[in-house]
């Protein structure tokens, strides 16, 4: 399944016939509506037994090419993992795990940092600015994570530290060319009209801003990426306060 967050519930709720049949998600974010991970949006609809969630750095460009790969499969369910990863063609190596909430947080948290590296990247700020941002984004989301009590380590696999390093440093990241826009000065509008593709970057980026004003967890990243999209804010006022 990979009906983008935002859409999922609705999606399972009008359309969904349960057969008792097994799904792989592979669509990343948080619902902003309810802050729900989709681990429990789609735990309203299937058994936790019968759910996995893959994970890691894959542009579905290169996969189409066939060119190597390794990804995450996370389940409660650790056989119901293996039996996804076994099924991968040989030029992906699976892994599998059994921190779903992990898994998640990473996968979704990355799209911010990734939309972070853009405009770091639009600003021409360097590679030593690029290096420090991806760093602390990764104790931002292990921080975000803890909190849920998701596993550290996790946050060190394919699906975390992996994940993150690619979408937040490559322009074939959707939610890099959202930083991209947002550098250039662009209109949020006209950024996700010119991308043409759901950036789910954007809309997890006010989830975990509100998820952060109410458990009280300090996301300087994330908080500056929401000032920009939602706020209007100048991206090198946004940096200015980061150093800061």
């Amino acid at each position: 399944m990979a009906i983008p967050a935002q859409f999922v519930r609705a999606w399972m709720r009008e359309h969904f016939v349960d057969h008792g049949q097994k799904i792989l998600v592979a669509a990343k974010g948080i619902e902003t509506s309810t802050g729900a991970f989709l681990n429990e949006v789609y735990g309203d609809f299937v058994s936790a037994e019968r759910l996995a969630f893959i994970s890691g750095p894959s542009f579905a460009s290169e996969v189409q090419q066939s060119l190597p790969t390794a990804l995450k499969i996370s389940s409660l369910n650790l056989s119901l993992a293996e039996t996804y990863a076994e099924a991968l063609p040989d030029y992906i190596k699976g892994y599998v795990g059994d921190d779903v909430v992990g898994a998640e947080v990473s996968g979704a948290y990355k799209n911010v940092i990734a939309i972070a590296g853009g405009v770091c990247e639009g600003l021409g700020l360097g590679n030593n600015a690029k290096a420090a941002l991806i760093s602390r984004g990764l104790v931002e989301m292990t921080r975000f994570g803890e909190a849920f009590g998701a596993r550290t380590e996790t946050f060190l696999s394919l699906g975390g530290a992996g994940d993150l390093f690619l979408t937040a440093s490559s322009t074939m990241s959707r939610n890099f060319r959202v930083g991209l826009g947002l550098a250039a000065g662009k209109s949020m509008d006209a950024i996700l009209q010119e991308l043409g593709e759901v950036a789910e970057g954007v809309p997890t980026t006010k989830a975990l801003h509100e998820i952060a004003i109410k458990r009280d967890i300090y996301l300087p990243i994330a908080h500056e990426v929401y000032q920009m999209i939602y706020e209007g804010k100048n991206p090198r006022e946004s940096v200015g306060d980061l150093l800061g």
